[in-house]
């Protein structure tokens, strides 16, 4: 750690450091924070490590990079940023550190969260007083995440349903008045309808225990993977009829249940 913050204050001279360096701000490195983290994500699924050795570095530097900023606004150094998550987990695990118990995670999820917002009342901030059941969750998350956060916080209050059929069943409502706009060639009401079928998927994931960012992500890959040998059929000369693709997909998606 001690040489890759010389790297970085290094990179940062303004006499003898690199331009690029020297022109970013936090705001200029948000998009390659972003990325970075999701290339981390994406090593872990692809379930290589070397791989993500080196991305879990890239993330490094972006922490790093970040710190050296706010250091020279005098801000806050990276010394202080492992401090403050030091504390903070100390704090929020009080069953390890304190003489608190935990029996399974469930209750241990319940009491970070108490302890999460006694430390938002006990800041004093107007955002503390003031915060709702849905505030700190970050914009920037991509929708479908953000929709899985959105749907569990308002769950603790008990705004749910008891079951997944119940959120299955706001899908084929939702569906339904996503016809009706298509129906009505209603531009701005399909765009709405659709955006609130999204959101009741999301809710069903939820009530599954499956994550619909990462769910999604693997269909992702499904359709690439899939996709990849229809273009393979059609770029070796096979014919290219809509049926014939049809054909070659459903070759594909067979050769992935039954590898052998």
């Amino acid at each position: 750690m001690k040489r890759l913050l010389e790297v970085m204050a290094r990179l940062r001279d303004p006499q003898t450091g690199c331009p690029w360096d020297n022109q970013q701000t936090s705001q200029s490195l948000v998009p390659y924070t972003i990325e970075e983290a999701y290339e981390v994500v994406d090593a872990i699924e692809r379930g290589h490590l070397p791989d993500l050795k080196e991305e879990l570095g890239d993330l490094l530097l972006q922490v790093v990079f970040h710190a050296r900023l706010a250091q020279e606004q005098g801000a806050f150094d990276f010394d202080a940023v492992v401090t403050t998550v030091v504390e903070k987990m100390v704090r929020r695990h009080p069953h390890v550190f304190a003489d608190e118990t935990a029996t399974d995670s469930a209750s241990v999820s319940r009491r970070w969260e108490e302890i999460k917002a006694s430390e938002k009342q006990a800041s004093g901030s107007e955002l503390a007083v003031r915060a709702g059941r849905l505030d700190g969750i970050p914009l920037q998350l991509p929708a479908l995440a953000r929709a899985d956060k959105i749907g569990a916080r308002a769950a603790r209050m008990g705004f749910d349903w008891p079951d997944s059929r119940g959120a299955r069943a706001k899908v084929e409502e939702e569906l339904s008045e996503l016809d009706e706009a298509i129906a009505l060639g209603d531009a701005q009401a399909v765009t709405h309808e659709l955006g609130d079928v999204l959101l009741a998927v999301s809710n069903v994931a939820r009530h599954l225990g499956v994550d619909p960012e990462g769910a999604l992500r693997a269909a992702n890959r499904r359709f690439e993977s899939r996709f990849r040998q229809v273009e393979a059929c059609v770029d070796a000369g096979l014919p290219s009829e809509l049926a014939d693709l049809e054909r070659y997909w459903a070759a594909a998606k067979a050769l992935e249940r039954n590898p052998s």
